[in-house]
């Protein structure tokens, strides 16, 4: 069999692996690892399918056994699954939703709108070096630099043409304006129903923990909390 996976192709080895539910991600060598060991566990299941047939009369108090053991898995099973679902009701924190008019409404679904067909801006010379490629929008220089120059087989280039709606300018995501803070006095200041409180990145772990409890008596949302906090 390993031999009939080696001569194949990536995608005809990718077929088998849709037949059979598996993952298709991975060079060729990991889906014919992937294969060899589907194939492991169906020659296991055949072999243990054989010696239950052959078994004799004690198959009938092993499974007897089994039953017993089950029973007592299961039982185990239940109670972490009890648990965890209590410890993800302790956790879960209901989100907050913005009160918009309708006018914010309709700029805010025509954002989203042109924001599928805006172009990803890339700093130039992106493509030849990794540093390039990981870093954010610069504006292009040089006397003969072909993204200053606009030339079609470049990057597109940032223009006051593709901003968006100026009524839903600067909303976040989920319709909120964001509005940073860094304790939880600056959270009396934060209007509940349109603003919505990010916590800054020097924030400690403990006045984290301060924010997040005045951020629910006063029903603010927190763009940024942390699982747990």
């Amino acid at each position: 069999m390993a031999e009939d996976y080696e001569s194949m192709t990536v995608s005809e080895l990718k077929e088998l692996l849709k037949q059979r539910e598996l993952k298709l991600s991975g060079k060729k060598s990991d889906l014919i690892e992937r294969l060899l060991e589907f194939d492991g566990v169906e020659t296991d299941d055949e072999s243990g399918a054989d010696a239950s047939t052959d078994a004799s009369t004690d198959a009938s108090t092993d499974d007897e056994d089994s039953g017993d053991s089950d029973e007592s898995e299961d039982f185990d099973e239940f109670d972490d699954e009890d648990w965890d679902d209590e410890e993800e009701d302790d956790e879960y924190v209901v989100k907050q939703k913005p009160e918009l008019d309708d006018v914010t409404k309709a700029a805010f679904a025509l954002r989203a709108e042109q924001k599928k067909k805006t172009p990803s801006f890339r700093r130039q010379e992106w493509y030849r070096y990794r540093r390039l490629a990981k870093s954010g929008w610069r504006k292009p220089s040089g006397m003969d630099s072909k993204l200053r120059r606009n030339y079609k087989y470049r990057g597109a280039l940032v223009k006051i043409g593709h901003g968006k709606v100026t009524e839903a300018r600067w909303l976040h995501s989920s319709g909120f304006r964001e509005v940073m803070v860094h304790n939880a006095i600056d959270l009396d200041d934060i209007n509940p129903a349109t603003q919505a409180a990010r916590v800054g990145a020097t924030v400690g772990g403990r006045k984290r923990e301060q924010i997040h409890l005045r951020a629910d008596e006063l029903g603010i949302r927190i763009l940024n909390r942390r699982r747990g906090v």
